[in-house]
């Protein structure tokens, strides 16, 4: 049976290619049925927000990525209930209404959930 994976996306969508790459390593592993997790914590928050325009950044849109996930068999998203509110993010507003909101405690529980676990 293959080990599941969880990937703990930390960088914001700009910050750099962590959130790019992370991404990367999420669609090659459900390329290839391995059941993955994403969860979303600090400024890896920020890739949900609504309203990004990495255009004027000279970068590319990683939003059709995260719509992709799902075509990839991805379908456990996670975000931080804390990370959400330092940065002032509504839930609501959200580019996914599937990512589960997790609250602190619960964090751990998910990560041990996963047989291995890769932070980004």
């Amino acid at each position: 049976m293959a080990k599941s994976l969880l990937l703990i996306s930390r960088q914001a969508p700009w910050s750099g290619p962590g959130a790019r790459e992370a991404l990367d390593i999420v669609l090659a592993g459900g390329a290839f049925d391995l059941p993955i997790g994403v969860l979303f914590l600090d400024d890896g928050v920020l890739q949900l927000a609504p309203g990004q325009q990495p255009a004027a950044l000279q970068l590319k849109d990683l939003g059709a990525n995260l719509q992709a996930l799902s075509l990839f068999g991805v379908d456990e998203l996670f975000a931080c209930q804390v990370s959400l509110a330092q940065r002032g993010l509504d839930p609501a507003a959200l580019n996914f209404d599937e990512v589960e909101l997790l609250s602190a405690p619960q964090l751990a529980g998910i990560i041990d959930r996963y047989d291995q676990v890769i932070t980004l």
